[in-house]
């Protein structure tokens, strides 16, 4: 399904986002050094058998792009122009390898572009839950969407 103009998003829509992912330890290992990330809590095990998790933990800027990665086939796919922002991003409960994760959008505010008037900002609520239904992320993003072709 291709993502949706903005005529076609309303404030308090609810998208529950079909593709599940399991992350494993080669995607953290993999974000990680694409990212110049060598905090310990990531990729050293050894450290991390003593700490409070007992294992590496998924970096958190991997898990926020994966669930908004999971929310663009229903909602921007060829439908967006930019982002414009985050904001109010939580990581409430760690990631581990193993985990699956499935996202969750809510559509929160729709407004006319003042400057491009063949657009209009999307503010998104997403959510991120493993396997567990437990919420590992949230975050509010602000996309600029297409407006249906005339």
């Amino acid at each position: 399904m291709a993502g949706l103009f903005f005529e076609e998003f309303q404030v308090g829509q609810e998208i529950r986002h079909e593709i599940r992912r399991t992350v494993t330890e080669a995607d953290n290992v993999w974000f990680c050094g694409a990212t110049y990330n060598p905090a310990q809590i990531h990729i050293d095990a050894d450290y991390c058998a003593h700490t409070e998790f007992g294992r590496p933990l998924i970096n958190s800027i991997f898990t926020l792009g994966l669930i908004i990665g999971l929310s663009v086939q229903d909602t921007t796919l060829g439908t967006t122009v930019a982002n414009l922002g985050m904001s109010e991003t939580r990581f409430p409960a760690p990631v581990f390898a193993g985990d699956t994760l499935r996202a969750a959008t809510t559509v929160v505010a729709l407004r006319d572009s003042q400057s491009r008037p063949r657009q209009g900002i999307v503010t998104f609520r997403h959510e991120g839950f493993n396997q567990a239904d437990e919420l590992v992320v949230t975050c509010t993003r602000q996309a600029l969407m297409h407006r249906r072709p005339a």
